[in-house]
């Protein structure tokens, strides 16, 4: 017999108080296994299943989160816009909205870069230049992360928006990347930095991510190993992504 004739048989002959019961009884034990019944099948490991992210079996669960951000977004990406180390959101999400393209990047040697500096102190790019800024998951790689956020305030133009995303629960068994990863942060962390920048409040942060899609995330499955409503869902306790959009007041 399966469970749904299970369901049904006990909901016939058991009375109403009784079968709500073992129902609400049933709901906990489904949720919260007794002590010593957990199953953890393949996530009883010691190294994750994709050690980058989730790449290696398709997209990450922060880049999903991430573009999705960015989509609602998309029509703050026009008129001359920066992007960080390439031109991918730019292209993808503004189109024919953006009028000119630029890519910052720290170091000589990008092809694509048209500004090389480094964001904590880059005197040669002009105040007011810029419509839009996308700066995605950088400011976890650094560390004066104030002076940075400062540069991103002066470039923009007034009215000028700046859409970032950055780490909040994250892997970092990456070698290559984990020897430049400064900070995780809270959506508390993320809010006190944009009040310095942006003092009369023009920004928003939240948040993106669960128990279930954090734990999906350190051990690097991909974001289709997930339903959607499990993807969707958001617990405030759980950031895998945070994302702020600020925007610069007319004001400067």
């Amino acid at each position: 017999m399966n469970k749904e004739r299970i369901k049904q048989f006990s909901q016939r002959i058991l009375p109403a108080p009784v079968y709500r019961w073992l129902k609400d009884r049933w709901h906990v034990y489904q949720c919260r296994p007794p002590l010593g019944m957990t199953r953890w099948g393949d996530l009883r490991r010691l190294e994750p299943i994709d050690s980058r992210w989730g790449f290696s079996r398709g997209q990450p669960i922060d880049r999903y989160y991430i573009e999705k951000f960015l989509a609602r977004h998309a029509g703050d990406i026009r008129g001359r816009v920066l992007e960080m180390a390439d031109r991918r959101y730019t292209e993808r999400y503004g189109g024919d909205r953006v009028t000119r393209s630029d890519v910052l990047h720290v170091e000589e040697g990008n092809p694509e870069a048209t500004i090389v500096a480094d964001l904590t102190d880059a005197p040669q790019i002009p105040d007011e230049s810029f419509d839009c800024f996308i700066l995605t998951q950088t400011l976890q790689f650094i560390y004066e992360t104030r002076p940075a956020l400062k540069t991103a305030h002066r470039i923009l133009k007034p009215g000028g928006i700046l859409l970032v995303t950055i780490s909040g629960i994250s892997p970092m068994s990456d070698p290559e990347w984990s020897r430049g990863w400064f900070w995780n942060f809270t959506t508390l962390s993320a809010r006190r930095l944009f009040e310095e920048v942006f003092p009369d409040g023009s920004f928003e942060v939240e948040s993106f991510g669960n128990i279930l899609s954090a734990i999906a995330f350190l051990q690097g499955l991909a974001s289709r190993e997930l339903r959607g409503e499990e993807l969707e869902y958001r617990h405030p306790g759980f950031p895998v992504t945070i994302a702020v959009r600020a925007v610069k007041s007319n004001a400067g």
